[in-house]
């Protein structure tokens, strides 16, 4: 070949290998998707959120009345008999005087004492004069009996002796109102917690009402407690129920008789339960984030055997899961496939390396999953996470397989 004809040749290839490469620059290139297959399996629809045990039936002692608390022996979790005592409580204790105070209270003793002895002193000239009218009468009558006197004047006798009779029993009175005042002001140097220890011939008794364990106790060490104040918590650790705070959108979808399960409590295995009461009123609450909430108290009963839960407390957190609906065979895809289109919804599938747009009924939805009622085969690939470079028709290439 002359060699004009071949540098022709290796020109045009040349041009023609550039062109090619221009021209495949230009073509779009496939988007990377990740694929999943529609397949029948088991789906459930919950609502999770987080629940604490407690005891059915709590005790709370309280102390019925202001007093001095004596330490109390019983320690959490000490088993307690219906009717056994569990604390004990004195009368409050004498304050301590200081200076000013006992001068003063001095100084009230010895006031009390000069009144004590002036009530003595009225008390015998009141003797002395209900004694004289009292002679004084009977020689009236004396007198009367012979017809010396005017009867005017036996009654006058008579009523001057009623006088000095009354006065004598008042000036008595006042005699024992003296020592009343006298021991009253010696009582709050007697009984001074300075000079004499307190005495505890006296005090209440705090019995438990129920048999059970000791649960809490709010007060341990001895010391002065006010009326009504909480002392000790008893109840049953056998007996537990949990209570969840639930969303109140999802707790008007619950009911008596729900399934829950209860997880991550610390067992091997989750546990299982049912909603004995959903409670009728509700309450806003602030969740981390700041927003209000309103929620309901939702209360379950354990329904596993005991064996399985008897090292849970009160007070213990699991999580609790509420079954709203499961089926254990449907049609499903991720629910990350799905979209609005319109009124409805639709997917991705792929078919030959390229996507189509799909219409599906959708059915049952959590978190993770969907079911699909109409429009998918089993079996079929779809797109599991579709972002906005994914349109009908366009090719695709699997990137990875769910």
């Amino acid at each position: 070949m002359k060699p004009e004809i071949r540098r022709r040749v290796f020109v045009i290839s040349v041009g023609l290998v550039v062109l090619l490469a221009i021209g495949y620059g230009f073509l779009p290139k496939p988007v990377s998707v990740d694929m999943a297959r529609a397949a029948f399996g088991p789906l459930r629809v919950t609502v999770e959120e987080e629940g604490r045990t407690r005891v059915k039936d709590r005790f709370v002692l309280s102390a019925p009345v202001a007093g001095y608390l004596r330490r109390i022996e019983l320690q959490a979790g000490d088993l307690v008999k219906k009717g056994q005592q569990v604390a004990l409580l004195e009368p409050l204790r004498s304050t301590v005087l200081d200076p000013r105070s006992k001068a003063e209270a001095e100084a009230a003793v010895a006031a009390a004492k000069a009144t004590l002895d002036a009530a003595k002193e009225k008390s015998r000239a009141a003797a002395a004069d209900a004694d004289y009218a009292r002679d004084h009468e009977k020689r009236m009558q004396q007198l009367a009996a012979n017809g010396h006197i005017a009867k005017n004047d036996l009654d006058q006798a008579v009523a001057e002796s009623r006088k000095a009779e009354a006065m004598r029993l008042s000036a008595e009175a006042a005699v024992t109102a003296a020592k009343a005042d006298l021991e009253r002001a010696e009582s709050v140097l007697r009984y001074s917690a300075a000079e004499k220890p307190a005495t505890s011939d006296k005090t209440v008794v705090l019995r438990s009402p129920e048999g059970g364990r000791v649960l809490k106790l709010h007060r341990e060490s001895e010391g002065v407690v006010a009326a009504a104040e909480p002392l000790i918590d008893i109840g049953n650790p056998g007996s537990l129920e949990v209570k969840a705070e639930v969303l109140s959108a999802d707790a008007v979808k619950l009911h008596p008789g729900s399934m829950v399960l209860f997880e991550r409590w610390g067992g091997e295995k989750p546990l299982e339960g049912k909603v004995r009461v959903v409670e009728p009123s509700g309450f806003t609450k602030v969740s981390s984030l700041g927003v209000e909430e309103q929620r309901v108290n939702v209360i379950v009963d354990f329904t596993s055997p005991f064996e399985l839960w008897k090292q849970l407390g009160d007070g213990y957190r699991l999580d609790t899961t509420f079954i709203l609906w499961e089926s254990p065979k449907v049609l499903q895809v991720p629910a990350s496939a799905l979209f609005r289109n319109g009124d409805g919804w639709a997917l991705y599938t792929i078919e030959n390396r390229r996507a189509k747009l799909i219409a599906v009924d959708v059915g049952k939805r959590n978190g993770t999953a969907a079911e699909i009622a109409k429009g998918l085969a089993k079996g079929a690939a779809v797109i599991a996470n579709p972002d906005d470079n994914i349109k009908d028709g366009i090719r695709v290439k699997v990137r990875s397989t769910n």
